[in-house]
């Protein structure tokens, strides 16, 4: 790539943060259900939070609230909104995927780092005080009044940062999250991070790599 990007723009959980929903998850209902049953309940709990956030902007907490209380009436468990609550609470506490720090330190020597993220204000500090490199701006989904995979986010990434869609490379492990839109706004600098969410879909333009350690060769570092 010979692309030199103005900013590398991240998603954040799933890409840079190890983002555990499904372990949490786990924890509380793994003794009551098959492991068939309990995989199920991981795939709608995902589902039906990236359903959550199509909506209307509320805060997260009732993202993962909504979403849990759905996935177990689905699913025919009862459900208890203070284990909400506590999945919750854990976000703030995950760390980065393995790969990502050096990758990313290496980045940040020569490019501004943008977190792009469906967080709220008072949770990602801790998740990016993580990463073990330096983000140059940290822009969350409570500022942007949206979710990814609204456009308002990047939309608003480019009012605050000045730039356009031209002037970015954009970075994330997320089709439906973030690379789809990034191709619908224009975005054409795209890179997938496989870390096995979702498959391949190369009509959406974008460098592949396995994880964030391949970043530096992709832009020549």
């Amino acid at each position: 790539m010979t692309f030199r990007p103005k900013f590398i723009s991240f998603d954040c959980h799933g890409t840079m943060i190890y983002f555990d929903m499904a372990g949490a998850a786990r924890d509380h209902y793994g003794a009551q259900l098959s492991p068939e049953q309990m995989d199920v309940f991981i795939r709608d709990f995902s589902a039906y939070r990236l359903d959550e956030v199509l909506q209307d902007f509320k805060p997260y907490a009732e993202v993962v609230h909504n979403a849990l209380e759905r996935t177990c009436k689905r699913n025919g468990v009862a459900f208890d909104p203070a284990v909400a609550v506590e999945i919750y609470n854990r976000v703030p506490t995950w760390g980065p995927n393995p790969d990502v720090p050096a990758g990313l330190s290496r980045v940040a020597e020569e490019f501004p780092l943008v977190a792009l993220t469906n967080s709220m204000n008072e949770q990602i500090p801790h998740n990016i005080a993580k990463l073990g490199a330096p983000i140059a701006h940290v822009l969350t989904a409570e500022s942007a009044g949206a979710y990814k995979p609204h456009m308002q986010p990047f939309e608003y990434m480019f009012d605050t940062l000045g730039c356009g869609p031209e002037d970015v490379l954009h970075v994330s492990s997320s089709f439906r999250y973030d690379l789809m839109t990034a191709h619908d706004l224009g975005i054409t600098n795209k890179v997938w991070v496989n870390r096995g969410h979702e498959p391949a879909n190369p009509y959406y333009g974008y460098t592949e790599v396995p994880d964030i350690s391949h970043l530096p060769a992709v832009l020549g570092l």
